[in-house]
């Protein structure tokens, strides 16, 4: 089983890491995609990643802190995708909630830094809130049909058009207590979905309210077994197919 997203730089987890590394072990989680939001954690990404063989790195710039960019962020991301642990750009995006960065400041380092991913083939690990339709355009006119929105919270419509565009979607804790997920992971074949912790934030039930890690992720493949009917084993071998198959550095 692989958490394909969690930020282990946060200050709730990165004094305890070899208890959650060894937590997650105990889970049979066997793969963790540490996620930047920013250069300095994506470089703490790295890091880690250097620290502890299972644990992978993105490096990306979230649209909270694109107005903080500096002129020569492309060229830093480009020389850091380099390392042999970085799998992907990320985490990047749109987010018109809590609009940190204005609209059009966020559109254009999310469209710079998808076209970026193009360029040198590497997945995008896309945030996506409030943004639905602005986040479509911009990944459909990039022509980049390698990546996944993460924490997916739309509707089935919207998980259709993203899949039709070649991404895949993740799911968080969040699809054991709230509903209309339910549906959305019924009308999706499992080809097409990753899962994923979001470490710290989102613990499913039944540690909602408390600090989220990777071990969790299994309640995440638990949950769409029990939607979809199936078997754990049959979620956690094709979800892990999927974020290998994406994540194709994960494999090497």
């Amino acid at each position: 089983m692989i958490d394909t997203h969690c930020h282990l730089y946060d200050k709730k987890l990165i004094n305890d890491l070899d208890n959650i590394i060894n937590n997650a072990q105990n889970a049979n989680i066997t793969k963790m995609i540490c996620i930047g939001d920013s250069i300095e954690t994506s470089k703490q990404s790295i890091q880690i990643s250097e620290t502890y063989n299972q644990i992978y790195a993105s490096f990306g710039i979230h649209p909270h802190e694109a107005k903080e960019a500096p002129n020569s962020y492309l060229d830093i991301i480009k020389k850091n995708v380099a390392h042999k642990k970085v799998v992907a750009i990320g985490e990047i995006g749109l987010d018109y909630h809590y609009n940190f960065s204005e609209p059009k400041i966020q559109k254009l380092v999310f469209r710079e830094q998808l076209e970026l991913a193009k360029e040198l083939d590497l997945p995008a690990v896309v945030h996506c809130r409030d943004a639905d339709e602005d986040l479509y355009n911009v990944i459909s006119e990039s022509n980049h049909s390698k990546g996944v929105i993460h924490c997916f919270a739309s509707d089935t419509n919207f998980a259709k058009k993203i899949i039709d565009l070649g991404f895949h979607i993740s799911f968080t804790g969040m699809i054991t207590f709230v509903k209309h997920l339910e549906q959305v992971i019924k009308d999706i074949d499992l080809k097409h979905i990753l899962i994923e912790t979001d470490s710290p934030y989102l613990a499913p039930i039944p540690y909602r309210g408390k600090t989220n890690q990777p071990a969790y992720v299994k309640q995440i493949a638990e949950t769409i077994a029990d939607i979809k009917n199936i078997s754990i084993e049959k979620v956690d071998n094709i979800t892990t197919k999927n974020a290998l198959s994406l994540f194709n550095k994960l494999s090497n």
